[in-house]
């Protein structure tokens, strides 16, 4: 259990407020409208109505208590910056800010915060890949480059073993479960063979993942 800091809590900030509480976190949300703070409360373990660009204010919380600082604000690129520099400064040991704009990250990463999301962007890009190939199930985007792919088997790998597959040497692509009936088979040898409903998690680059899977 971890305690976090959770400063806004528009819709993004609400979600991560009920995400956090059914991991069992402590989380202490901040934020300065007072309606959005009530609708937060059964989520939280204690919340206060406060501006976050306040240096008193912030310091009144203890900042270096907290395991995780997570700033949400949105609409107000300039509140985003002030309170990740201001929470770096007071000595948090982990600040991560939305950004909504590609350049907000360069600067939010040089004035406090250790981390940047893109909670648009990032549903966007899923929305994208997911619904425009018709065989991939859901995806994670590791980085920039590499991501994890839920994919239906393609049907020549029927009948077929991941060794005589062997798309490791093919494309540098790991296969790492098998989703068979609903269970999750972690455990995968050249000699796991494939049926035709199974659907499969590879791991690779996106350029090798498109080639293989012809997305």
């Amino acid at each position: 259990m971890k305690s976090i800091l959770l400063i806004g809590l528009g819709r993004f900030g609400k979600h991560i407020a009920k995400e956090l509480n059914l991991l069992g976190h402590q989380v202490m949300a901040i934020e300065e409208d007072e309606t959005r703070l009530d609708e937060a409360m059964p989520y939280v373990t204690s919340g206060q109505i406060g501006d976050s660009t306040n240096p008193a204010f912030l310091a009144s919380l203890g900042i270096p208590d907290f395991d995780v600082c997570i700033v949400t604000i949105s609409g107000d690129f300039q509140a985003s910056l002030e309170t990740a520099y201001l929470l770096k400064d007071m000595g948090a040991k982990m600040v991560v800010s939305r950004a909504e704009q590609d350049g907000q990250a360069k600067f939010l990463l040089r004035n406090g915060a250790d981390e940047v999301v893109y909670p648009e962007k990032e549903l966007a890009k899923w929305v994208a890949i997911r619904f425009s190939s018709d065989h991939i199930l859901d995806y994670i985007a590791l980085d920039d480059d590499h991501a994890i792919f839920e994919v239906d088997l393609p049907e020549s790998w029927n009948g077929k073993t991941v060794g005589q597959i062997d798309i490791r040497k093919k494309y540098g692509i790991n296969i790492l479960g098998v989703k068979r009936e609903g269970k999750l088979q972690l455990t995968i040898t050249p000699d796991t063979r494939f049926e035709s409903t199974d659907t499969i998690l590879v791991l690779g680059d996106y350029k090798s993942l498109r080639k293989c899977f012809h997305i």
